[in-house]
């Protein structure tokens, strides 16, 4: 028996904006330590005898920078779940229940989302431990919390004798959540789930057969390709449901087993406010920040000075695009202040600043009418594809590293301070053959300017989206 961490990472985090964007959701970011959230999840078992190799399920649009923060942190290769369409929980460690079988048919499944926090890993690791006996019995175990407040942000799980699931409560009023926090057999619902693999495809099957099926179909149909295996599309069949909703909460050989360990699903800024070390005012700041007679407030700055005077309960973001200002009272209500966004079709709320790219990133730095600046970083051995654009043409300056570049039937190399033009229409490529990352400030100009004027060529990635390199 092996125990296979299943980390689950769908999701976006909107309660989380400007910090957390559609396309760059809370689980990649870096908010309570100097490793994202998913990096956190990834080494939360690292102790623990016997653990395999992590499965990752997450989106494809992110799957390279999945890849490159597992390599930051050692854990690749592993393997990488990429589904076409996220369709909740329940699908998702289907088809990681299916990948593990196929090597390890006594395997143990730790399904955990990829965005949650854990200060006491100690504690956490032991409460997995101490499950195992229960899973390898064929129960179906989650973890409950053990709330140390009332709160009507979580749903809850009334536990039984022998830890067995006796009902599972929505999220509650006030009045109810303040009863039931003080009831002692209910605890917090965690999302975090220990099965044995075949005992959860065999409890699926019983009570969602649909959800069984399409995931059969769709993993049956499947594509590797280096690091990634690509769920085939018939996956956006399958209905979208949750592991509570489609098993939990109608299995018989359910059980839930109370977790103390410091966790906070991060679902909001009141938690970053509530994990963050705290001033003697009683300040959360992060960044270039200064705050006088100023308290409880989280300030976090990206990119600018910060500046807090006599202002309390405040939360203030700061990035390269966006700020936010709202009463840490209300930090739940960021999403709806997200979704007036969407409606307003503002960009803010997709993208971040950052655009992470299998090669590196890029970072807009101004734009106007028929004009764009952006700076790239291509890292050591890396190369944008060989392309064309319809609509623009291109400056390349380096300001550190060496550039190979290609232009149409040409290919030279530039070193720091030397420029390139790239004119509208010509096939070209940027790539990095040094050391070091490589720095480029690019200048567009054109009549349009959007990412998905480009006709790809080559690409050493197999990408087939538009964007930019």
């Amino acid at each position: 028996m092996s125990l296979h961490p299943v980390i689950l990472c769908g999701g976006n985090g909107s309660r989380l904006w400007p910090l957390s964007r559609d396309q760059h959701p809370k689980q990649l970011l870096a908010l309570l330590s100097g490793r994202t959230l998913l990096q956190d999840t990834a080494l939360r078992l690292e102790t623990v005898p016997e653990v395999a190799p992590p499965v990752i399920v997450g989106n494809r649009e992110y799957r390279f920078l999945i890849a490159e923060q597992m390599r930051e942190i050692g854990r690749m290769p592993c393997t990488l779940l990429l589904e076409p369409e996220g369709r909740n929980t329940a699908p998702a460690l289907t088809l990681a229940a299916l990948r593990v079988l196929a090597t390890d048919p006594e395997a143990v499944l730790l399904a955990m989302p990829a965005d949650h926090a854990v200060q006491n890993e100690e504690a956490f690791r032991a409460a997995v431990t101490g499950a195992l006996p229960k899973a390898l019995a064929g129960r179906l175990v989650t973890f409950g919390v053990v709330p140390d407040r009332a709160e009507t942000g979580y749903g809850y799980i009334r536990r039984g004798a022998d830890d067995e699931i006796q009902e599972f409560i929505e999220k509650p009023d006030a009045e109810r959540a303040q009863a039931l926090a003080a009831s002692g057999d209910c605890l917090w619902n965690s999302g975090v789930f220990l099965v044995a693999a075949r005992v959860w495809l065999q409890e699926l099957g019983r009570h969602r057969p649909d959800i069984l099926a399409a995931c059969e179909r769709a993993f049956g149909h499947s594509r590797e390709d280096g690091d990634f295996v690509h769920i085939d599309s018939t996956f956006r069949t399958c209905p979208g449901e949750s592991i509570d909703y489609a098993v939990m909460e109608h299995t018989a050989v359910g059980s839930v087993v109370p977790l103390a360990a410091g966790w906070s699903d991060v679902g909001a800024f009141g938690a970053l406010w509530d994990l963050g070390a705290r001033d003697a005012d009683g300040n959360v700041a992060r960044g270039d920040v200064v705050a006088l007679d100023a308290h409880d407030n989280l300030l976090i700055a990206e990119g600018r000075l910060l500046a807090a005077l006599g202002v309390r309960d405040l939360i203030v973001i700061e990035t390269k695009d966006a700020v936010l200002v709202a009463d840490r009272r209300s930090s739940q209500s960021v999403k709806d202040l997200v979704a007036r966004l969407k409606d307003r079709g503002r960009r803010e709320c997709l993208t971040p600043s950052r655009v992470w790219r299998p090669w590196g990133f890029y970072e807009t730095v101004d734009h106007g009418p028929r004009f764009q600046v952006k700076r790239l970083m291509v890292r050591p051995g890396a190369a944008l594809s060989l392309q064309m654009h319809h609509h623009r043409a291109e400056h390349w300056v380096v300001v550190r590293g060496t550039a190979r570049i290609t232009r149409g039937d040409e290919e030279f190399l530039l070193s720091e301070n030397q420029s390139a033009y790239i004119p509208l229409g010509v096939r070209h490529r940027l790539d990095n053959p040094g050391l070091i990352p490589l720095e480029i400030i690019e200048v567009q100009s054109g009549s349009y300017l959007g990412e998905d004027d480009i006709v790809r060529f080559a690409d050493r990635y197999r990408r087939e989206e538009t964007g930019a390199g």
